[in-house]
């Protein structure tokens, strides 16, 4: 929608497998959502504008290679991968269909750009989780070192925590080869967390609201924060809440995405972008939500399910959008506001069973069990 607001010619392409992952886990988003199709069409209604519509996988490559061949686009956005950490580290099956659907459905894409026309420019969306927590600065995708005498500007170390975000390292190495081999032209926007929910687009028609989710699978944390202050719920921090990371706001993500369209890469060239724009630790979210409602709100601290440092480095260089143009949204009372509000609108709506976590990152295998798939949490 924010492209098509901008004067791009847009088309979508979704096998809407999303929905499902909500039917799975018995959750919805807390802010209703229209069918793909009734937004398309209430997004003609509201704008005048068409923005295509494609159903179909992308692990199908005859799918991938009929919109390309057919829509002929200058750029192709891809954000159409399974992007929760914890629902790749359910079990085994979850993992394997992670990596298989993130990773066969980009290189289909890949392929499909190097046969039918290299020129695109693939804008693929990363994940800063890809870095994990190195006791050094991140650098926004490269780092020059030396050794015994020699010097070489080499891919930033990855060390990713879930299943999913090694899925994403795949995607980079695979892009980043495909363009030194095919000649291709890439960005990767390695994104922080993303908070929000409305957009100047979104809050045009009822029928064109984004997800707010909160569910300790796909809920993002300050969403999560916010929903558990409103209804009087202790604000639930993993672990010790010093865990550091990159945030930015949802009206900063599409923007980022215009700005890489609109300043393509050479052919050949693989570029990285940190697309954050603050770096907090999760105590100090919960105590700015806490501030923030007027209500009376606690913080409860719980065992954290993941395998992560309780306490770390961070400090994550993020200068190349800005030097594009971006004016970063800075995270403030007033925004946090206007979540509150939002989830004021559409508090019945939440399943408290959704939000405390079942996905515990440290399994084993039980030696009692005969299934060769059997996992017990330790």
């Amino acid at each position: 929608m924010y492209l098509s607001d901008r004067g791009f010619e847009v088309a979508v392409a979704d096998n809407f497998v999303r929905r499902l992952y909500d039917a799975e886990l018995g959750v919805e988003s807390l802010v209703p959502i229209a069918t793909l199709h009734q937004r398309v069409r209430t997004w003609k209604n509201v704008t005048g504008r068409e923005i295509g519509l494609f159903v179909g996988d992308l692990r199908d490559p005859e799918f991938v290679y009929r919109i390309i061949g057919e829509f002929r686009p200058q750029a192709v956005v891809h954000f159409a991968e399974q992007r929760s950490a914890p629902y790749s580290m359910i079990d085994r099956a979850h993992a394997v269909y992670t990596q298989v659907n993130n990773v066969v459905g980009t290189l289909n894409v890949i392929y499909a750009i190097a046969e039918l026309d290299p020129d695109i420019h693939l804008v693929k969306l990363g994940s800063m989780g890809e870095y994990g927590t190195p006791n050094i600065d991140i650098e926004e995708g490269f780092i020059e070192i030396e050794h015994r005498g020699r010097k070489d500007v080499l891919p930033f170390p990855k060390q990713p925590g879930s299943f999913y975000h090694l899925s994403k390292v795949h995607d980079s190495h695979n892009i980043h080869f495909a363009c030194k081999n095919f000649g291709l032209r890439s960005t990767d926007l390695n994104q922080g967390v993303v908070y929000g929910v409305e957009t100047e687009q979104s809050v045009r028609h009822p029928d064109l609201a984004t997800r707010l989710d909160y569910d300790a699978v796909f809920g993002t944390v300050l969403n999560r924060f916010c929903i558990q202050a409103v209804l009087g719920h202790p604000i639930t921090v993993y672990g010790h809440g010093t865990q550091i990371r990159g945030f930015l706001d949802i009206r900063d993500t599409v923007r980022c995405i215009e700005l890489a369209i609109a300043n393509p890469p050479a052919r050949g060239e693989y570029r990285v972008f940190n697309q954050f724009t603050e770096e907090f630790s999760i105590n100090q979210l919960a105590e700015l939500v806490s501030r923030t409602w007027p209500g009376p709100s606690t913080v409860e601290y719980v065992d954290n399910p993941r395998t992560e440092a309780l306490s770390h480095y961070y400090h994550a260089r993020h200068t190349k959008l800005v030097e594009l143009g971006l004016v970063p949204h800075k995270l403030s009372e007033t925004l946090i506001q206007s979540l509150f509000q939002v989830i004021e609108r559409h508090r019945d709506r939440v399943n408290w069973e959704a939000i405390r976590p079942t996905v515990n990152w440290r399994r084993t295998r039980n030696p009692r069990a005969s299934g060769a798939g059997f996992l017990e949490k330790v």
